[in-house]
């Protein structure tokens, strides 16, 4: 139970919002309050400050979030050697990543899962999400994890790790603001993802439920990678809807800021995909390494 209540505060104190955390493990909001309540309880110390909607990390919430990260590497690891004691691995892994994964989420997975399996040669194929799809498709891949909406019949898709997409300026532009409201967009000049890019579908469907289309956005400039795009985006005033992923070093250096959208919430998931039918071992051990990898 108490471990848990552990994953319970690790989500608070990696998304700072106690409804995103509800909704990312599946239980309510007074769900949530309610077990960060019971662990501040039994330190006797207070985790959080709240400051009307937004919260920040005590330094009591500092120190449990470093132990709760080593307890979490401490049982994926114990898991991981656990289960390697079964059988030798080794041989050739050829996994496919849509652009956003492959420069962000991927490389320490990748790295860890080397240092675990040193007899295993992966090799990583880059490219937008409809590349991916079709190198499965073509048997260019025996895996791929993917962003976007898009849903092939001979693919077999399986949620993998939740994103948020979000509007982001440089700071000192004269657009770093707190919020904005959804209208607002219709006048800033916009930096997008290319066509088959899974980012710009996730906008494109995102904002047609609130009656915009692309059309309707002021696109300054289409860009193929998402490190062209936020090079343009701190030389320059326009805006760009980016994967939080992307941008964590930019925000911790403070070189840009997320502005909020009002009634405007994107989010996603990163898919695993595969052919449908019989996977191969190797696939079936990343697979189960990488569902386990602890984000931080």
């Amino acid at each position: 139970m108490f471990d848990f209540r552990l994953k319970v505060f690790h989500t608070v104190a990696r998304r700072l919002n106690f409804t995103k955390a509800a909704e990312e493990l599946y239980i309510t909001q007074p769900a949530v309050t309610k077990h960060i309540k019971e662990i501040e309880k039994h330190f006797k110390l207070k985790l959080f400050d709240r400051n009307g909607t937004k919260i920040k990390l005590t330094s009591a919430g500092e120190i449990l979030l470093k132990y709760t990260e080593q307890l979490f590497d401490i049982y994926r690891n114990l898991e991981i050697d656990m289960n390697a004691l079964n059988s030798m691995h080794s041989g050739d892994l050829r996994i496919g990543a849509s652009t956003t994964v492959a420069q962000y989420v991927l490389p320490p997975i990748l790295a860890d899962f080397r240092k675990h399996f040193p007899d295993i040669s992966a090799r990583l194929k880059a490219g937008n999400t409809e590349d991916i799809e079709n190198a499965l498709l073509t048997n260019e891949i025996d895996l791929g994890i993917i962003e976007g909406q898009s849903q092939k019949p001979q693919i077999s898709y399986t949620p993998f790790l939740k994103d948020e997409i979000v509007l982001v300026a440089k700071i000192g532009s004269p657009l770093a603001k707190d919020n904005i409201g959804l209208q607002t967009l219709l006048d800033i000049n916009l930096l997008m993802r290319e066509q088959g890019s899974g980012t710009r579908e996730v906008i494109e469907h995102a904002l047609k439920s609130k009656g915009i289309s692309l059309a309707d956005l002021k696109v300054e400039m289409e860009l193929t990678s998402t490190e062209s795009i936020k090079g343009y985006l701190l030389n320059s005033d326009c805006m760009t809807f980016l994967s939080v992923y992307a941008i964590l070093k930019e925000l911790a250096s403070n070189e840009c800021c997320i502005v909020d959208v009002k009634n405007l919430n994107i989010e996603r998931y990163f898919y695993l995909i595969q052919n449908h039918g019989e996977v191969n071992n190797l696939s079936k051990l990343f697979i189960n390494f990488a569902t386990r990898y602890n984000f931080r």
